[in-house]
């Protein structure tokens, strides 16, 4: 559900200060209460994420005085969103279901947009795979071929860190047998990606809403978006 306009304001007020405090109950306590009220997506893009890039800014801007407090929120966002599953338990996915493969592009340390997205994929029931930091090119590439997913989401949070040739390497890359090789879509999340139109093969989603949009359509059964390479 869409949070009225300043109806959360209360909750990131809250939560910043009891990370400024250091008050680690408060802080579960109140993450807790803003994922049950508003649901997870809702939660990460009103309370959660607004509240970290403003503890990210006030550290930028007052000589590292704030790391302490960015930590440890950040420490406690990940359990919150790691407390969050799926709602009903049912079975182990089949071998053969599309998946999502994520990934921080090599240098690139920001995890938690990435936890919040496989979260919510959990919470839709589409398997993924997260493999976190800074992900070397070459353990990319081989996870790529040998899982063959629906989407890879590859997170860079600065232009600096965003690596537009891995991109379109992971986009080209194929698996199958000799007539029937597939490939993925790659998504391309974060605001490093920002400033130049994505690539055939790619999509830029604006946020977590939209991107769990995305792959819920790329990994439907019949979706057709494992697209044949046209190389026979």
């Amino acid at each position: 559900p869409e949070v009225p306009p300043g109806d959360a304001r209360g909750e990131r007020r809250g939560l910043g200060r009891a990370a400024v405090r250091l008050d680690s109950p408060a802080m579960d306590a109140l993450l807790d209460a803003a994922i049950a009220r508003h649901g997870l997506v809702a939660a990460w893009e009103e309370v959660m994420a607004p509240v970290l890039h403003a503890v990210g800014r006030t550290w930028e801007t007052s000589g590292d005085e704030y790391v302490e407090v960015e930590h440890l929120l950040s420490w406690h966002v990940s359990t919150a969103l790691r407390r969050v599953g799926a709602p009903e338990p049912a079975g182990p996915f089949p071998a053969d279901a599309p998946h999502v493969l994520l990934a921080c592009v090599p240098n690139e340390q920001h995890t938690l947009p990435l936890e919040a997205l496989t979260t919510g994929l959990a919470e839709l029931r589409l398997p993924a795979r997260m493999f976190g930091a800074a992900v070397p090119p070459e353990a990319l590439d081989r996870a790529v071929r040998r899982t063959g997913p629906a989407a890879v989401v590859l997170w860079a949070q600065t232009r600096s860190t965003a690596h537009h040739p891995l991109a379109r390497h992971v986009a080209d890359a194929s698996w199958g047998v000799r007539g029937a090789r597939a490939r993925t879509t790659v998504l391309l999340a974060g605001p490093g990606w920002a400033g130049r139109t994505p690539d055939p093969g790619m999509l830029r989603p604006g946020g977590l809403r939209e991107a769990l949009a995305l792959l819920g359509d790329l990994c439907a059964p019949g979706s057709g978006e494992h697209r044949n390479d046209g190389r026979g």
